[in-house]
């Protein structure tokens, strides 16, 4: 029995760790903080057995479950300090709930080792928003999008982050900076997506996952319970610190380090969906 109890201390910890980081992450850059918990969970997920095929997929659906309350969490805390374009999330939430719906059709037609590889490819490729904060300042126009560009953006972006299980907030934030918003406004109101990304997404990968033989423990379809509680409990603590940070400190500095950070990531999952 006691050896059974410490068994679940690494894991644990790990998990309570992972949702210290993403709870401040999706705080201070309006990020669902899918970017630390997907990692982490391919970490802690042999630990709670199952089959490895299974294991990424299990990590990106606990992702999107847990990115629901980080992101409501954070976007509350912003709203509180009057930064959040209401109008542009009601305009965008139709767009980005169906392309959640789509992306999690997609991943359920693919193979953990294609999804860590798409995940890998997404991370460093919108790594580069952080590493060069510069390429959200750009200012191409005053107005934001509207008709079919507003639903390829928005229904492209739901689709992307519902299959790497992320807030969809980078690429967000860079659509809405390069069309005149302030990126503290910007960032306020790219916190509020994730919800709308992830609760589709979650139920979906809850479902595409449901009767699947070799899920790790605790899981339900996709969906991890245990560890999605685990790391719910540590970021809802943290959002509002990031939500300070974010309106309090000079973001660039700490942009590039998540950047790099992402980078390590990126190179993480290449090695492992590749196994060199």
């Amino acid at each position: 029995m006691h050896l059974e109890s410490m068994s679940w201390l690494v894991p644990l910890a790990a998990l309570l760790a992972a949702g210290l980081f993403a709870g401040f992450c999706a705080g201070m850059f309006g990020i669902g903080g899918g970017f630390v918990v997907v990692p982490a969970m391919l970490l802690v997920l042999p630990l709670l057995k199952g089959l490895p095929g299974e294991y990424t997929h299990t990590a990106i659906g606990t992702s999107g479950a847990t990115i629901i309350v980080a992101s409501l969490r954070s976007v509350t805390s912003h709203a509180k300090r009057g930064a959040v374009d209401f109008g542009i999330m009601r305009a965008w939430a139709p767009w980005l709930v169906v392309g959640s719906a789509v992306g999690v059709a997609l991943a359920d037609q693919v193979s953990g080792t294609a999804l860590k590889l798409i995940f890998a490819c997404g991370v460093l490729c919108l790594s580069a928003f952080f590493i060069v904060p510069r390429l959200s300042r750009i200012v191409l126009t005053d107005k934001m999008p509207s008709g079919a560009v507003l639903a390829g953006i928005a229904g492209g972006l739901g689709v992307v982050s519902s299959l790497l299980g992320i807030g969809g907030g980078t690429i967000a934030i860079t659509v809405m900076t390069w069309c005149g918003r302030s990126i503290h406004r910007a960032i306020a109101t790219a916190a509020g997506f994730g919800a709308l990304i992830a609760i589709p997404a979650s139920i979906g990968f809850a479902i595409i996952g449901f009767g699947r033989h070799g899920l790790p423990w605790g899981s339900i379809g996709y969906v991890n319970l245990p560890a999605a509680i685990a790391i719910v409990s540590m970021s809802v603590l943290t959002a509002p610190l990031g939500v300070a940070a974010a309106h309090g400190l000079p973001p660039d500095p700490l942009k590039r380090i998540f950047g790099a950070y992402l980078v390590v990531i990126s190179l993480f999952m290449f090695k492992s969906a590749l196994k060199f």
